[in-house]
């Protein structure tokens, strides 16, 4: 990760979820696991090399469990930590606010 500018808690927080993967793994990983390729069609424009790096990251942060059944092929679980639970809400109210607040700004300039 990169360093931080400040020792402000939210500027950490926000460098782990922030980027166009991690929210999106959160999201669907909140309704339970999923296999690698499950991740992999849910989010068809990322590669495997950079969804492997996001899900070590979030792994890492405590927010992602990966498990890998002793069997052949191998077959690896994610899963949402109950850390990585708690952020659901979190990034649920940031939804709910872009819709509320940005979005009709969005379609004002549409339609103009």
């Amino acid at each position: 990760m990169k360093d931080l500018v400040s020792l402000c808690p939210i500027e950490e927080a926000m460098q782990l979820v922030s980027g166009r993967w991690p929210g999106l793994l959160i999201y669907y990983l909140k309704d339970g696991p999923k296999r690698f390729g499950d991740l992999r069609r849910d989010n068809p424009t990322v590669s495997h090399r950079i969804l492997s790096l996001e899900l070590r990251k979030l792994q890492a942060a405590g927010v992602v469990d990966r498990v890998e059944l002793p069997v052949y092929p191998r077959h690896v679980t994610y899963s949402l930590t109950p850390a990585g639970q708690e952020l659901v809400p979190l990034l649920d109210a940031i939804g709910d606010w872009w819709e509320a607040r940005v979005r009709p700004l969005h379609e004002l300039d549409k339609a103009a």
